[in-house]
């Protein structure tokens, strides 16, 4: 759920050539092959927490609820000032899985397609039939349903705009494997192209987005926090952006979803013991965040309620790592040949003088200071709680 960084060049170009002049005034100069011999190779690293820090903490949650803290107070803790309302509906779902223009299902039986602009809706029956497509017109004003039957596809019907196929579930089928997913699949028009959307009620969504983003095993009472987190997520992305054909990403752009095949009994109690609980600031859904581990703090987000604040719960989750001078180069080109890296400046909160907020990058050509959430994204870091050892 992290956005978007920035690298911050020290001063103007001007100012930067300044610098160096007197800088060379200042320092004796340093033969350059001195200068490539003494620089490090690579760079050992010691963070904590994993992900963003914004909001919930998952590992934070498994803790809480082990203490004996119910999902109610786990959920006020991290969105202070929320509120607790119900709400339903559904939720549309981009498939990130399937590529092309073409939407393939395993044939079923009680199968239909519908119109999603007039609502008609066709029963689909053909004997000897293995699987059932839409596919666009050649100027895509168009849904062309076939059937594949004796090892070829047969045309079925035309469908002006948009349509989908409506079942209780359906097997979405891939160039590789095939997913199942629960309520419908939809043929979207996009630009020039289709996407498949999976229009599904918004809890059986969270059965395919729970057990992804939290393990099955945990506490109960974790589950049920997650659940609400998510649900209230999905509402919010549902309520304020404006994707056109579909609310939600299936990736990390949103929440993991994997439909069917990802259910599990111990989350999908957890979603039916908070059905349609979500969490609200202000008479709107809240943005509810979260992040496996924030390493003790929280961290503050763009909402009033996700505040920054240390965490009795977060049990602190380490890594190490190293990374070496040529992916760093790799990542930010314009220094050339790294010669040092170090974090100047910090957020003040936790380990190690809190977050890393500003890192120092010199190298060869120029020195450049670049946001902390920058060079965690770039280096695939698991947090900007780091420091280099």
């Amino acid at each position: 759920m992290d956005k978007t960084s920035r690298t911050v060049i020290s001063g103007s170009s001007a100012c930067v050539v300044g610098l160096l002049v007197a800088l060379l005034v200042v320092l004796p100069r340093t033969p350059a092959g001195a200068a490539a011999s003494a620089a490090p190779s690579s760079y050992a690293i010691k963070g904590a927490g994993y992900g963003h820090g914004v909001g919930l903490s998952q590992y934070g949650a498994k803790v809480a609820a082990e203490e004996g803290r119910t999902h109610s107070h786990i959920l006020s803790f991290y969105y202070p000032g929320t509120s607790v309302e119900r709400t339903s509906g559904s939720i549309r779902v981009q498939i990130s899985a399937e590529t092309r223009d073409t939407l393939v299902i395993a044939s079923r039986p009680g199968l239909s397609v519908r119109s999603v602009s007039s609502a008609a809706t066709w029963p689909l029956a053909r004997a000897g039939s293995t699987m059932w497509r839409i596919t666009p017109s050649a100027d895509d004003t168009v849904s062309r349903v076939w059937a594949f039957v004796d090892r070829r596809w047969v045309l079925v019907r035309n469908i002006t705009g948009d349509a989908e196929f409506v079942a209780g579930s359906l097997r979405l089928v891939l160039t590789s494997g095939s997913v199942v997913y629960r309520g419908n699949l939809r043929s979207a028009r996009v630009g020039t192209g289709r996407d498949v959307v999976n229009v599904v009620p918004l809890d059986s969504y969270l059965r395919g987005v729970v057990p992804r983003e939290m393990p099955a095993l945990w506490h109960q009472q974790a589950l049920r926090a997650q659940a609400v987190a998510a649900r209230t997520y999905a509402v919010h992305e549902r309520e304020t952006t404006d994707r056109g054909h579909f609310d939600v990403y299936d990736t990390t752009r949103s929440q993991v979803y994997g439909g069917a095949g990802f259910e599990h009994d111990r989350t999908d109690k957890a979603i039916a013991d908070t059905r349609g609980e979500i969490r609200t600031y202000g008479g709107t859904a809240a943005f509810t965040q979260f992040s496996s581990s924030n390493g003790g703090w929280t961290v503050a987000g763009s909402r009033p309620y996700l505040r920054a604040k240390q965490d009795p719960y977060d049990p602190v989750m380490t890594w190490t790592t190293s990374v070496s001078a040529a992916r760093i180069r790799a990542a930010f080109p314009a220094v050339g040949a790294v010669q040092a890296v170090r974090v100047v400046a910090r957020d003040g909160r936790g380990l190690y003088g809190g977050r890393a907020t500003s890192v120092r990058i010199t190298g060869s050509t120029r020195t450049i200071d670049v946001d902390g959430s920058l060079f965690r994204s770039r280096l695939g870091l698991r947090s900007t709680l780091f420091r280099f050892s």
